[in-house]
């Protein structure tokens, strides 16, 4: 067996605290966000669904699972609850009797204007003192790290297993 150089340990290290900085600040960024709704009494789940069909009305229920990366099932019962509490609606589709259309109501504008307020001020903070290469720079670099990510279909099964 060939030793690793010093070289190859340092990428590898490096690679390894990248990694580790990446898992922490979106747990920080997923936390400070919760604390600034937890007043408003909508869960990162419920916002984030909100958030998506504001973003792009009509969805069907199973492309915001895709989207959300989370099963249907659990997408159609965040989409329950929040039809429940009027804050999105489902229309019958024209092109397929099976499926609906998931909208936000008038009823949700209030959360989705607080909602951006606070992410706002959340972004603002996080990129202070980034000009905007930086900021251009970090978007082609983070965009090359999630496609590689993204790439991984099936980490457990790509991970070898250890002897037993």
């Amino acid at each position: 067996m060939k030793p690793v150089t010093l070289e190859k340990e340092e990428a590898f290290e490096r690679k390894r605290d990248l990694s580790r900085k990446l898992t922490v600040i979106a747990r920080h960024l997923r936390n400070r966000f919760d604390q600034s709704v937890t007043k408003l009494g909508v869960t990162r789940s419920q916002w984030t669904l909100i958030a998506v069909v504001s973003s792009r009305p009509g969805l069907t229920q199973r492309t915001i699972a895709e989207i959300l990366e989370i099963s249907e099932a659990a997408a159609g019962r965040l989409i329950d609850r929040l039809c429940a509490e009027g804050l999105l609606e489902r229309k019958a589709r024209s092109d397929d009797r099976r499926a609906y259309s998931v909208y936000v109501t008038d009823a949700a504008a209030p959360y989705l204007e607080t909602l951006s307020g606070i992410a706002r001020r959340n972004e603002d903070e996080t990129f202070s003192g980034l000009t905007e290469a930086q900021l251009g720079q970090l978007e082609d670099l983070l965009s090359l790290v999630y496609t590689n990510v993204a790439a991984q279909r099936d980490p457990i099964a790509a991970t070898p297993k250890p002897n037993a």
